[in-house]
Parts: structure tokens; C-alpha cells; sequence
């Protein structure tokens, strides 16, 4: 090979050297804007949009709506009584509930239960409820209700006996083919109950302004009491006020000669007048006066009733000289 086509092959290797290094110069990152695309990538979290576009976070939670109370009977009205209540009203026995003997729950439906025949047979309904299933006086039988109270979402049976003094009400829950009882407790007759999904509130008016409020919850064998408290039903009554008995006036009477109811008015006298002085003012009673010869005045007397229809003097007023 010549010595030119060295120097042109030593060349173009040159030149390829220097056009190598300058592509890699240009492709090889600024350090300053590696740290500013690493700060960016720490501001912004993955999967995340940028401020003010839609996100999506997955499905959203099923809402469960909260339990609504719902009245028993709720056409029957309630009245206000001052009967005292039994503190000890409502207490569940210890022993467990035993179920209702003859009686068995069609189908474990314990809808289907015949309520009268319940009622015959179950030792726990004394002589006097059981009056119901007869014509008799004051008692009343109200229509069975059906309330979840268990939490097992199976409905329980409530019944309401009304007798003449009072109200016995009694909760049975079906265990298979039988009925167990959860509660029995005497109200007053004009009662109000409802329930708030598994719990069941029972009201008796104390007074015209209060009410006794009772709280049963399923306690895993029966229906217990859980809560009682007396509340306020309407504006309590101011008291009212006492009455302010204005004092009376003292009267004072004038004492003295010719001071009575029947006496006539005492003229006064005038005052001395002194040469060269002004005339004073006429007195304020009755009476005549004149310039010479006066008379001194006399202590004034406290002046006496006046009668109607008497005339009084006018004064003269005196003459200079």
C-alpha cells in the first residue's frame, strides 16, 4: 500500500474515533436532569392521576342501610297514669325456657300457630289471661305480631293479652317444630312497644309529662332487660307565681279641737303687715282681714275634710293705706 492510501485509511480511522466519541458525549445524560426526572418520579405515585382528572378506587363498599323503628300495634292510643310500676316487672327467670307442651310450629313456620290454642296450653299464661278466649269484660286480645328479635332471621311471635286492670305480653321463638317462651311481662293496659331491628322498647306512661322506657335484647336464651329510664313527653309546667298583696296605707287622723268628720273648716288669720312693706300673699283659706288692728297668727291646725257641696271662702286681699 502507498504511502497515501496510508495517510487516508489513518485518517478516516481518525475521524471515526472522533465521531464515536462525540455520539456517545451527546447520549450520555446531563447529571442535573437525572436528579430532576428522580424528584418527579417521588412527587408523583405510581397508578395515581394527576390532580383534578377521575380515579378509580375499586368498587365501591355496599351501604347498609340503618334499622328503622317500627310501632306495634300501632293503632291502638295510649294515655297517661299515675299507676306506680313494678321495678321488678320483666325479669327473665334463670331457669332455661322450656318449650309449650301439645303445641308444635306447622312446617317451622311459626307464623301458622293458632294464637288461641298457644294461649290454652301454655303454663305460663295465668287463669285470668286465659279469660280472653271467652266473651268477658275489659279484655282484649290483640292480633299477633312477628318481629325478627333473635338477629337469626327468623321472625318471633309476640302476644298481647288486655285485661281490666293491665296487659301481660308474652314472646315465643320457634326452636324446630317448637315454640319456646322468651318473655312474659305485665304492662299497664294502655302500653305502646316497637321495635328497632332486634331490639324491642316498651313504654308505660308514669304521669301526665313522663314515661318509663324498657330496652330487651336477645341475650342468646331469652329476651333480657338491658336498659329502663324515666324520660320527659311533653313541656313540664311552670310553677306558678305567688301573688303580691299591695300593703295597705296607714291613715292619720288629725287630733285637736274641731278635727272631726263633722266639723267646719278653721279659717286662718292673716299675717302682721308692717308699714312700708309689701303686701303678702292672701292666705290660703278663708276668712276677712283688715289693714289696721291685726291680729298675730295662730299655730296653723291641720286642715279638716271638706263636705261636698260647701262653699268655700274666697280671701280678700287687703287695702294699702
Amino acid at each position: 500500500m502507498s504511502t497515501a492510501h496510508r495517510r487516508t485509511a489513518h485518517r478516516r480511522t481518525a475521524h471515526r474515533r472522533t465521531a464515536g466519541r462525540r455520539t456517545a458525549h451527546r447520549r450520555r445524560p446531563h447529571p442535573l436532569l437525572l436528579v430532576l426526572l428522580a424528584a418527579a418520579a417521588l412527587a408523583l405515585p405510581v397508578g395515581c392521576a394527576a390532580p383534578g382528572e377521575l380515579r378509580d378506587h375499586g368498587a365501591a363498599a355496599p351501604v347498609t342501610r340503618p334499622p328503622a323503628k317500627v310501632p306495634l300495634w300501632p293503632g291502638l292510643a295510649t294515655a297517661p297514669s299515675r299507676t306506680p310500676l313494678d321495678s321488678t316487672a320483666g325479669r327473665s327467670p334463670e331457669p332455661s325456657p322450656q318449650p309449650v307442651p301439645d303445641v308444635a310450629v306447622p312446617g317451622q313456620d311459626i307464623t301458622a300457630v293458632d294464637v288461641r290454642a298457644l294461649l290454652a296450653k301454655d303454663p305460663g299464661v295465668s287463669a285470668d289471661e286465659r279469660r280472653v278466649l271467652e266473651p268477658c269484660a275489659g279484655c282484649e286480645l290483640r292480633n299477633a305480631e312477628f318481629r325478627d328479635l333473635t338477629g337469626d332471621g327468623r321472625p318471633e311471635l309476640l302476644v298481647a293479652v288486655g285485661l281490666a286492670e293491665g296487659a301481660v305480653l308474652h314472646v315465643y321463638t320457634a326452636s324446630g317444630d317448637r315454640l319456646l317462651p322468651v318473655l312474659r311481662v305485665p304492662l299497664l293496659k294502655l302500653f305502646g312497644a316497637e321495635t328497632v331491628g332486634t331490639e324491642l322498647w316498651l313504654y308505660e306512661p308514669t304521669t301526665a309529662n313522663t314515661r318509663t322506657s324498657r330496652l330487651y335484647l336477645w341475650d342468646g336464651v331469652r329476651l333480657a332487660l338491658a336498659d329502663q329510664k324515666v324520660e320527659g313527653i311533653g313541656p313540664t309546667p311552670e310553677p306558678a307565681p305567688t301573688p303580691q298583696i299591695p300593703e295597705k296605707p296607714s291613715a292619720v287622723r288629725p287630733t285637736g279641737p274641731g278635727t272631726g268628720p263633722g266639723a267646719a273648716p278653721v279659717p286662718s288669720t292673716p299675717a302682721v303687715r308692717r308699714s312700708g312693706a309689701p303686701d303678702p300673699a292672701p292666705a290660703p283659706s278663708g276668712g276677712t282681714g283688715s289693714g289696721a288692728g291685726a291680729t298675730v297668727p295662730k299655730e296653723p291646725q291641720p286642715a279638716a275634710p271638706s263636705r261636698p257641696n260647701t262653699p268655700t271662702a274666697v280671701p280678700v286681699p287687703e287695702k294699702k293705706p
